[in-house]
Order: C-alpha cells, then sequence, then structure tokens
C-alpha cells in the first residue's frame, strides 16, 4: 500500500510537471519597473463599461482551474500617427469575481473563493485596492508566437503593479487603432510569486506541490473619443 502510494504521488508530480510545461508556453517576459512611455499624440479615455481583465487559475497540477474577471477602473491610451504610443489602466480588486462554472465541487462556494482571493493570503484589496498596468513599449510583432492570441501583431511591454509591487511584463498583443478609438487584447500566464503571492507555494509540504504559481492574464481594454 505504502508502494502504491508513492507510486500514485509521483505520477501526480509528473502530471503536474507536464501541466505546467504546456501553461509556460505564454509566459510573459519579466523584468524589473522600466521608464513609463511618453504620452504622444492623442489621448483616449478608457471606456470602462466594455474593458475588462481576464484571470484562470490553477491547482492540481493544471487541472480543476477557477477563472473570472475584474473590472477597469480607468485608463487611457495613447495614440500618433495611426500607433499606440503609450497608455495605462487601473483594475479595481474589489471586483474581482469567480465565475461559477468554474466550481464544480458541491463542497465549493464561487463566493468563498472570491472573500479567499481578496484577504492577506492573496491580493489584501483593504490594503491594495487597486492594480494597474503602464505601457513602457509598443514595437511591431512580426512572427506572433503560436499562444499568442489571435491577430497579435505588436509586442507590449508595462510595469503590472499587484500588491503593491511592480514588475515589467513584455508579452504579444492585438492592438487596432482607427480614427477615434484603440483597443488591446493579449493573453499571456505569469508566475504569482514574482508579486509575492506566495500562498500555497511551498515546497515543504506535499500537499502545496499541486497548487499552481501560474495566473493567466487576458486583456481587452478599449479606448475611445
Amino acid at each position: 500500500m505504502k508502494k502504491l502510494s508513492v507510486i500514485a504521488l509521483v505520477g501526480v508530480g509528473l502530471l503536474a510537471a507536464s501541466c505546467n510545461k504546456e501553461k509556460s508556453a505564454d509566459t510573459a517576459a519579466t523584468a524589473t519597473e522600466q521608464k513609463v512611455a511618453e504620452s504622444k499624440g492623442e489621448v483616449l479615455a478608457v471606456d470602462v463599461a466594455t474593458s475588462v481583465v481576464n484571470w484562470k487559475a490553477f491547482h492540481k497540477g493544471g487541472m480543476a482551474p477557477r477563472w473570472g474577471t475584474l473590472n477597469v477602473k480607468s485608463g487611457d491610451l495613447s495614440v500618433e500617427g495611426g500607433q499606440l504610443t503609450a497608455g495605462n489602466f487601473v483594475i479595481d480588486m474589489n471586483t474581482i469575481k469567480v465565475d461559477p462554472a468554474s466550481v464544480t465541487e458541491k463542497d465549493k462556494k464561487p463566493g468563498d473563493l472570491e472573500a479567499h482571493l481578496k484577504n492577506p493570503d492573496f491580493f489584501d484589496v483593504a490594503k491594495n485596492p487597486t492594480s494597474d498596468f503602464k505601457i513602457t513599449s509598443v514595437t511591431d510583432l512580426k512572427d506572433a508566437p503560436k499562444d499568442a492570441i489571435a491577430g497579435a501583431n505588436k509586442t507590449v511591454s508595462g510595469n503590472l503593479t499587484l500588491s503593491g509591487k511592480t514588475v515589467n511584463v513584455t508579452f504579444p498583443a492585438k492592438v487596432e487603432v482607427t480614427d477615434n478609438s484603440a483597443s488591446v487584447q493579449a493573453k499571456f500566464t505569469v508566475n504569482r510569486a514574482d508579486w509575492g503571492l506566495k500562498f500555497g507555494t511551498s515546497e515543504a509540504d506535499p500537499a502545496e506541490w499541486m497548487i499552481s504559481k501560474d495566473i493567466e492574464i487576458g486583456v481587452d481594454v478599449k479606448a475611445k473619443k
């Protein structure tokens, strides 16, 4: 029985490694905080009614994912000569929602998970009610990675602040600019431990080996005149 338990544990570990390897393909490159891009051209206000940040988290080696949304509180995108030059947006962490469809266990409730994500174990929204993203550079993307969002045409770098800590992230994005609007769409994965969100990341406890550090972030920000 003991031998069987060890084999099962090894199997779970291999599954976890496999799932994490699959998700790592779209992991954003990270660096220290960079100088924010200078706003040039016309400044368009972010449409908070149509903009959203999606999130997805995993545990048990990538299984039993949880996902949901966060509201964009404010922001703007700067455009000049038909190109995105700068921008920023603020996320209201108190609006974090867990999609009920992602909680399939009978003994789990979306509201309980939302409360846990808001407490000091994770985002501590009482202390850090907002997060923000500030663009540091936008460059042309010729060959989009296969895991990039469909239509990705730019590489965007920006300072992402979560729980009071700022890390620069770089990822492929679909950027569209028209005469009256601009938008940024992207999907990328970050390691939450880079922002000090270390709950459940200790390798001293085998039970925590199955709690992923990865958070998949989906950005859909729209701005207009």
